[in-house]
């Protein structure tokens, strides 16, 4: 047996498991270089779109031997000013479940390091789908921001009364022009208690995506670049091909083609 003994014979791996094997982190790597966060749960519901199924253990194998890891995050900084006199709501989103979209949204803010100082995103989530329904872009962190994407939302969406914007106290959100315009498009002004991110953890979670799959990866260096780019992520990548763990490793898009009927038309405007 050319000078292996007989354990390590049988042990070794096979030419045709190497062949296997290499083909395989082919096509993690082809994944990966769109998705360089996937772990390897996603990693097998990617595979089993394109037809192939693979045992978990086999997968996770392959990736630590090739080392195909995901991108690991970075820390995540808070942009959120609280001290200020205006209003701030109750918390709706405790006890708010949401069965289709435009039950509830949630908003949030967070910055873009470029090589002059940051740009600044706010955007707004529908909880039902998770989707990206409305962002704007700045280089100011103030109310018009904030109103940029829920002017943005309310034009692709059109909820009906009564739908659920869920915040933190930030002065962006609290400020008298923002809440005039929740209320005069008929949505309930619902805010986080202070210094809890659990109570907008869908929104945290976003946040932390983009930066992990976009911003860490892309390292914009100027405004225009990130205006370029971030809303190509958005809608083309988060909203219509990653998959979600949330809703049963779907995108966006999809869970809202699947669960709601959109025979009914209630609330669904595409872009």
């Amino acid at each position: 047996m050319i000078g292996l003994s007989r354990s390590g014979y049988y042990y070794r791996p096979t030419l045709a498991r190497e062949i296997a094997d290499a083909d395989l982190k082919d096509r993690i790597d082809a994944i990966h270089l769109e998705m360089p966060c996937y772990g390897y749960r996603r990693i097998q519901e990617a595979l089993k779109r394109q037809g192939l199924q693979v045992n978990g253990k086999r997968l996770r194998r392959v990736m630590r031997e090739y080392g195909l890891l995901p991108v690991r995050p970075r820390a995540f900084v808070r942009t959120t000013d609280s001290k200020h006199g205006f209003l701030r709501y109750p918390n709706l989103l405790a006890e708010a479940v949401p069965t289709k979209p435009n039950q509830v949204w949630v908003a949030d803010i967070t910055y873009i390091r470029i090589r002059t100082g940051f740009a600044f995103l706010a955007v707004i989530l529908d909880l039902y789908s998770r989707r990206a329904i409305g962002w704007s872009l700045s280089k100011r962190i103030d109310r018009h921001l904030a109103l940029g994407a829920l002017e943005h939302a309310l034009r692709t969406r059109q909820p009906p009364p009564g739908c659920i914007h869920h915040s933190d106290q930030g002065v962006q959100y609290a400020s008298t022009d923002y809440v005039e315009a929740l209320e005069s498009a008929g949505l309930r002004p619902s805010m986080s208690r202070k210094g809890n991110p659990y109570d907008n953890a869908a929104a945290e979670s976003f946040m932390k995506t983009l930066k992990y799959e976009e911003v860490y990866l892309e390292n914009y260096e100027t405004f225009e670049e990130v205006i370029e780019g971030i809303p190509t992520f958005l809608e083309e990548v988060y909203n219509k091909k990653r998959l979600h763990s949330s809703l049963g490793y779907r995108t966006p898009e999809e869970f809202e083609q699947d669960e709601f009927n959109l025979e009914t038309g209630q609330g669904l405007h595409n872009h």
